[in-house]
């Protein structure tokens, strides 16, 4: 028996599946694959595949669906992730680059995902502890209060308003805060957010006396922004489409959603995006480690600003899914956050 052979029927029968969601049989295949091979010979190659664990029958005399063998197989045996045509690619970009900050490209991205794949999309927030600090600004907004700005490389910015007690719009004070700007980003520009946080705690005591307390004012603040930022967040759009795979669901769809309730549970998936080096990856049924999403597939992969891979995001719907769409939707938008956070 061929392999390839046996290999093309599982792909249609995987992509029959997909499509029509009802089991699929040997005259189904015969009549809507070009498999240049007769009725029989289907059939023996279909007893194989469920020999082999790869298809399964629903229910005596119906036809076969796949089970999560055999969607892995199918998964690993793609040749290649098919590229979205020029007009999806648009789309996607066009969408993407009006968002105005950090949170707005999180927000536009989850939803663009969500929409294109019609999963649940699920965004990772940058992780603070692969961030650094891209700039520190001060800016004096009229007598005693300071605007002091933290701008990180993964485009997080935090904003705190500070009383340090003295005008700043004096010729003293505009010395005052240049020497601060100075001092500070020399201390953080380039760290990572936990190093930073620890390399402030000095600066005071390197300064003249008479700006010691503005700068620990100052200090204070970014201190706080720092432990703010340093938590982990993710965003979630699109959950109501499983309302529409509620049949591929074998019992019901509330340990799915009880799952993705359960942020933390998110977060430790696309955790190990990391560890997987940022590529595109695919969990099916029992590969998740949470019973609540054994029923279902998860692709994730990174993003990053240049070369650094800074958080994870992916789709999470029933194993009757579209894998070449989604993981080559998933991966479009994952660059095109990418080449955002670079700029």
């Amino acid at each position: 028996m061929s392999e390839d052979r046996r290999l093309r029927v599982l792909r249609a029968i995987v992509q029959d599946y997909v499509q029509t969601s009802e089991p699929v049989g040997s005259k189904a295949l015969l009549d809507r694959h070009h498999l240049g091979v007769s009725a029989a010979t289907v059939r023996n190659d279909m007893a194989a595949l469920e020999e082999e664990g790869l298809i399964a029958a629903p229910h005596t005399s119906a036809g076969r669906i796949p089970t999560d063998a055999g969607y892995r197989v199918f998964v690993d045996r793609l040749s290649q992730v098919k590229p979205m045509s020029p007009a999806e690619q648009r789309a996607i970009g066009s969408l993407l680059e009006g968002a105005v900050d950090l949170d707005d490209v999180v927000d536009r991205t989850v939803r663009l995902l969500a929409s294109l794949t019609r999963q649940v999309a699920v965004v990772q927030y940058p992780s603070l502890s692969r961030s650094s600090v891209r700039h520190v600004e001060l800016v004096p907004i009229g007598g005693p209060r300071l605007l002091v700005v933290l701008i990180t490389t993964t485009g997080r910015v935090e904003q705190r308003v500070v009383d340090v007690g003295t005008d700043l719009l004096t010729p003293d004070g505009e010395a005052t805060l240049a020497t601060l700007r100075t001092e500070l980003n020399a201390a953080t520009g380039g760290r990572v957010l936990a190093d930073a946080s620890s390399e402030l705690a000095s600066v005071p005591e390197r300064l003249d006396p008479g700006v010691r307390d503005v700068c620990r004012a100052v200090v204070t603040a970014l201190e706080d922004s720092l432990v703010e930022e340093r938590e982990e967040r993710v965003v979630l759009a699109g959950t109501a489409n499983l309302t529409r795979a509620g049949a591929d669901f074998t019992q019901s769809i509330g340990p799915v959603l009880e799952a993705l309730e359960e942020h933390v549970v998110l977060l430790r998936l696309l955790g190990t995006v990391a560890e997987q080096g940022g590529t595109l990856a695919v969990r099916i049924g029992h590969e998740n480690p949470y019973a609540g999403l054994q029923s279902t597939s998860m692709v994730t992969t990174g993003y990053g600003a240049g070369s650094d891979l800074v958080a994870g995001l992916g789709v999470v719907g029933p194993t009757r899914m579209d894998y070449p769409s989604t993981m080559a939707a998933v991966r479009a938008v994952a660059t095109y956050v990418s080449r955002i956070l670079a700029d």
